[in-house]
């Protein structure tokens, strides 16, 4: 039976690979920082076939003993924000070259990498050119490794959909930054999760690139509107300038978890969507699943009158 150590293994779209990996019949060592607070992963697979262990990112000899025996090794790791020392450098870049090494000297056969859409060494986003860092960094160490950049990835648990609907319960109105135009593809966590699956199944994936998003594109706006008709609430969306936006992002990225920031502000100039350059879903045989199919499920908790955990 495969090994397959998965880094990040207990954040959000990491409990979803999980689930997918156990399904396939591998054995699955979830590397996270606090293995107890991963317990929550092993009912996902059969008794004693996803074992939480101890790892850091930012620590070589952590993540070499993670890695060691592992046939394939997936890093998941990322942040949206920067925060003390899990900051976009020691993760997106330091970290994920140091995956990359260790599972090179450990002598693993696949090294799969979650990057971004959008990633780009020459980008004005930091987050976006970490990204792009990490990237070139990890086939320098790993030349076959399998890349994998999702759009906007929506679910349960996701970090989007949830954060606006949690900010339309409390406010009246809604920034549109950049007038709201700006583009995305949004994709199922379940969905990204098929993917890699797929992709640690098949050794021709060994060295390829993978967009994934989802069946439609949607505006910012667009993606306001639909997630308050969803909690059945009227709000005002209101435009603002990206100017104005950046200066507001200075005072509200002070807060240890912040609502927006300046770097967010630049990727939002840009539109997040498949370039068509490279394979995605459907080249691995996985339909993407649309918003009006998931949406339901977690957003319904925050109309009035329904209880919210």
């Amino acid at each position: 039976m495969d090994v397959v150590t998965v880094f990040g293994a207990s954040g959000f779209i990491g409990r979803y690979v999980i689930g997918e990996l156990a399904r396939t019949g591998v054995r699955v060592r979830a590397a996270v920082r606090r293995p107890d607070s991963a317990s929550f992963l092993k009912p996902m697979g059969d008794v004693g076939q996803i074992t939480p262990i101890a790892a850091n990112i930012r620590d070589d000899a952590s993540v070499a003993a993670a890695i060691e025996g592992a046939d394939t090794v997936i890093n998941l790791v990322g942040v949206l924000f920067p925060g003390g020392k899990q900051n976009f450098n020691a993760l997106h870049v330091d970290g994920a070259q140091r995956v990359a090494k260790a599972a090179k000297a450990a002598g693993a056969e696949r090294v799969i990498h979650m990057s971004a859409l959008g990633a780009d060494t020459e980008s004005d986003s930091v987050y976006a050119s970490s990204k792009g860092i990490g990237e070139q960094l990890v086939r320098d160490a790993f030349p076959g490794a399998s890349i994998v950049r999702p759009s906007i990835v929506f679910g349960p648990e996701d970090d989007f959909f949830n954060k606006f609907a949690v900010i339309a319960r409390l406010s009246p109105a809604l920034p549109l930054i950049g007038g709201g135009h700006t583009r995305f593809q949004p994709v199922y966590a379940g969905d990204v999760a098929d993917a890699f699956a797929k992709i640690c199944a098949d050794p021709k994936t060994a060295g390829a690139t993978f967009e994934l998003g989802g069946p439609q594109i949607y505006s910012f706006r667009e993606l306001m509107e639909i997630m308050l008709d969803e909690i059945d609430r009227k709000r005002c969306l209101v435009p603002v300038p990206f100017a104005i936006a950046k200066l507001q992002a200075a005072v509200l990225e002070l807060s240890p978890i912040p609502v927006l920031t300046r770097d967010q502000v630049r990727q939002l100039r840009h539109d997040n969507v498949l370039s068509g350059d490279f394979p995605g879903l459907d080249d691995l045989g996985v339909e993407a699943t649309t918003l009006d199919a998931i949406l339901p499920s977690y957003l319904r908790r925050y109309r009035r009158g329904v209880w919210h955990s």
